[in-house]
């Protein structure tokens, strides 16, 4: 298992080369607070890190105007949660793809645009060789290479540093798949990089951690977690495991072993992001309001084109909606409250824990509902995050539609 340093609250992989045939390697990353090594630092744009990134210089709003042509409109109460959309979808591939974290929308798309001809390259994330859930950021020129960047990966990737790598090819014409901190930085930079094309496929990102810590949180899933291939948090409130044996095994939430961890086990700067839908991405492609399928979240008409050019190979169904998240989320406040500087989890009692099992993918918020919660509840976490380790940050951080959700459950800005 890779030991992965950290440099203050950054977690950094170590130089590697790249998987891409006579790509040069990655430089180290710099030291910074607050980092999530989206690349920028690696890269011959590092001197812009103070203000392409997120945790730095975030500009939710002036970007989001300057992607989309406008910010999240407050009249459109679903567009203060995920940000501005055209429409969102619930859907999943008619094929699924072997090895794909859910049916492998993100693959396609990157499989389809190479094959359209409509990019010279997709830079995405790939897993280690010699370990499935460390990320490594690569270049993929051929369709057939997206399939090496099937499934989830836990750690840091710094895919940005790869801009350098198409500049120095002459691509002119590319697509991203990332999380919310790289897209973040990718569009303070976007007008730099000279350019042609440039589509963002994002993914909701939230609770990172070093790819040697998740293999301790495995292990504590389960007495073999060498064989695990597959870990996803489902939207009906339970993690699913799949085995190298075919064998499935599915945890409740409220029986997960979260209150162990160590308090750092989860980053500050993943406690304190408030971009959990991935705003600034063309086309944003979750789990969280897809009940079991995928959500589509169509933010502008290049997330048109992409969804268009997929529309025929999926299984679409409206998007629900049920049950009601204020208690939940007001009970996720309390335990933040009630946890200081630790994980915002408590062990629930021993005798009601099947029976919370039981009722909350039952009676709980789900679809759309679900999403809300989510997104809610990231708010608060992070304005508490920044409230008690970084307060001095809370101006500058905390975007203005994050105050307007905290609102409602009684966080407001200014002195807390």
């Amino acid at each position: 298992m890779p030991s992965w340093p950290r440099s203050s609250d950054a977690m950094a992989a170590p130089s590697l080369p790249l998987p891409v045939l006579g790509a040069e390697p990655l430089a180290p990353a710099r030291a910074r607070d607050l980092c999530t090594d989206c690349g920028v630092s690696r890269s011959s744009h590092a001197d812009q890190c103070g203000k392409a990134c997120q945790f730095i210089h975030p500009r939710y709003e002036a970007l989001e105007r300057q992607v989309h042509g406008r910010a999240r409109d407050a009249s459109r109460p679903d567009a203060e949660f995920f940000g501005p959309f055209l429409e969102m979808h619930r859907a999943r591939l008619a094929r699924p793809r072997a090895g794909a974290q859910w049916t492998g929308i993100t693959t396609r798309l990157g499989e389809l645009l190479l094959e359209r001809g409509l990019v010279d390259g997709v830079l995405a994330t790939a897993s280690a060789p010699d370990n499935r859930w460390a990320p490594v950021p690569v270049l993929v020129t051929e369709a057939s290479g997206m399939a090496a960047c099937r499934g989830m990966k836990m750690g840091y990737s710094p895919l940005l540093a790869l801009l350098d790598e198409v500049a120095r090819r002459g691509l002119k014409r590319i697509a991203v798949i990332g999380v919310a901190c790289q897209v973040h930085a990718l569009r303070v930079l976007e007008r730099e990089l000279g350019l042609e094309a440039l589509y963002v496929i994002g993914t909701p990102c939230s609770d990172n951690t070093t790819t040697a810590n998740y293999a301790q949180f495995l292990a504590r899933l389960t007495n073999r977690p060498h064989e695990v291939t597959y870990c996803e948090f489902m939207p009906d409130l339970h993690v699913e495991l799949r085995f190298t044996d075919g064998a499935v095994r599915r945890i409740p939430f409220i029986q997960l072993p979260l209150a162990d961890l160590p308090a750092d086990f989860f980053p500050l700067t993943c406690r304190a992001c408030f971009d959990y839908s991935n705003a600034l991405a063309d086309l944003t492609v979750g789990y969280m309001a897809g009940a079991g399928e995928q959500w589509l979240v169509v933010r502008n008409a290049r997330g048109r084109l992409l969804h268009g050019l997929l529309a025929p190979e999926l299984v679409a169904s409206p998007l629900t909606s049920a049950g009601r998240r204020a208690a939940p989320v007001r009970a996720f406040l309390g335990n933040l409250l009630r946890a200081g500087d630790g994980l915002p989890l408590r062990r629930a009692p021993r005798f009601l824990r099947p029976l919370l099992a039981w009722a909350m993918p039952r009676f709980g918020p789900r679809g759309l509902e679900f999403a809300r919660a989510r997104v809610e509840m990231k708010v608060l976490e992070g304005i508490l995050t920044l409230q008690r380790q970084r307060p001095h940050r809370m101006k500058r951080m905390i975007p203005a539609h994050a105050w307007r959700l905290a609102a409602r459950y009684g966080l407001v800005e200014g002195p807390q």
